[in-house]
């Protein structure tokens, strides 16, 4: 399984300017790429090969007085650069075909100089290396100080240095894992647990235990609207604006490195201690439509549950995702009753067929397991509920008769 490690470096100002340099230099590379199939598209021309823009862009380019600056950095670093506006052009083309799942994509765009993100690229012929005392030693830039905050698992096979909008720079190193190694590293379980997401409670787990939500834009909303506030006051353009930007970029990148380690915590537990988990697969882009969204984006559940999908692969779990259109809050975990739609304001209800009263979540996350085939009878054997027939107000129906729902 090939994953990303991710680390904080600290350049110093003679190779932050020489990392300027690489970013602009693969920028134009792309940049030339893209202008290049464009107008090759607009005279009716097939679109030159990668070794021919190669030639063109790179090797006979730094011969040029226009564009010999090509040569200050890694070639490597230009290569990857060409290789990226192909990967794009690939995708957007398999995404017009319908050959791509996912949002259809549009066609390669120019970069800007002004885009938050900057990133360069080095693969193992780039000759880059960490050294003795810790330090990333990178082609034409130079030994970079990096902090780990752990040991990598394998030889990375490369490196991507990057720049956020925050002006903090990572190095990004790609590891191939073993399975063997992984399985190793997590000891067995024969526990297993459904889970249902929220907003007051961030997750609700079928035992009972609720895992509060830590609103990690609302605890920092105020902060934020004030750098926001300063940098509208700012003229654009000027170098107090591009101070005031910082202070909001690194205000948000806060508030995501605070959000994205709670769902690393949350998630690794999870995995350690179960085998077999069932979540519920929300429709996050509709609910982020609606009066909720800030709240719905504040809490991450896409993020949350792809931590989960990646780390059950590796580590040999099972990640069940029942369908969105499941009734898990009305539907009576004791006797399978349905009942009728629950406003949210509802927490508790009383089953109307067996009398008991429920916790909406903890009912929800218990429904969630039983929809995943989790839930286990008396004699052990995991179960699923038998399919239960659809009410004439449910969403779909629409209110028509019978007659006419079957027709």
């Amino acid at each position: 399984m090939r994953l990303r490690y991710r680390f904080r470096l600290y350049p110093d100002h003679a190779q932050r300017g020489a990392l300027a340099r690489a970013f602009g230099c693969a920028r134009v590379v792309f940049n030339d790429a893209v202008r290049a199939r464009e107008d090759a598209r607009a005279a009716g021309r097939p679109f030159p090969k990668d070794g021919e823009l190669s030639t063109r862009l790179i090797t006979r380019a730094k011969q040029t007085e226009a564009r010999s600056w090509l040569g200050e950095v890694s070639a490597v670093v230009l290569q990857q650069s060409l290789r990226d506006a192909e990967t794009a052009y690939k995708n957007f083309f398999a995404s017009l075909r319908g050959e791509r799942r996912g949002r259809r994509l549009g066609a390669p765009r120019f970069k800007s100089r002004k885009d938050a993100r900057q990133s360069i690229r080095f693969t193992a012929n780039a000759r880059w290396s960490i050294t003795g005392s810790g330090r990333l030693n990178l082609p034409k830039i130079g030994a970079v100080k990096v902090k780990w905050s752990r040991t990598l698992p394998a030889t990375p096979t490369s490196v991507t240095v990057i720049k956020d909008a925050a002006g903090r720079y990572f190095a990004s190193f790609v590891i191939d894992t073993g399975p063997a190694a992984d399985a190793a590293r997590m000891s067995g379980s024969d526990h297993s647990v459904g889970i249902d997401l929220g907003l007051t409670h961030f997750a609700i787990l079928d035992d009972g235990t609720k895992i509060d939500s830590p609103r990690f834009l609302r605890r920092a909303e105020k902060k934020v609207k004030k750098a926001q506030r300063e940098m509208s006051r700012k003229q654009k353009g000027s170098k107090n604006r591009e101070k005031a930007r910082l202070k909001v970029a690194r205000a948000h990148a806060r508030v995501a490195d605070a959000r994205r380690e709670f769902h690393h915590q949350l998630s690794t537990r999870l995995i350690r201690e179960n085998q077999a988990i069932g979540v519920e697969d929300l429709a996050v882009n509709g609910l982020a439509r609606t009066r909720l969204a800030k709240s719905v984006h504040d809490a991450g559940w896409s993020q949350f549950v792809a931590m989960l999908a990646y780390k059950a692969e590796r580590y040999g779990r099972t990640l069940i995702k029942i369908g969105r259109f499941v009734p898990a809050s009305r539907t009576c975990s004791y006797c399978d009753h349905v009942d009728g739609l629950k406003p949210l304001h509802i927490r508790e209800w009383t089953c109307p067929a067996c009398g008991v009263l429920l916790d909406r979540d903890v009912n929800s996350a218990r429904n969630v397991k039983k929809a995943a085939g989790l839930a286990a009878s008396a004699c052990g054997a995991p179960i699923r509920p038998e399919p239960v027939l659809a009410q004439r107000n449910e969403a779909g129906s629409h209110g028509l008769p019978p007659e006419a729902c079957a027709a």
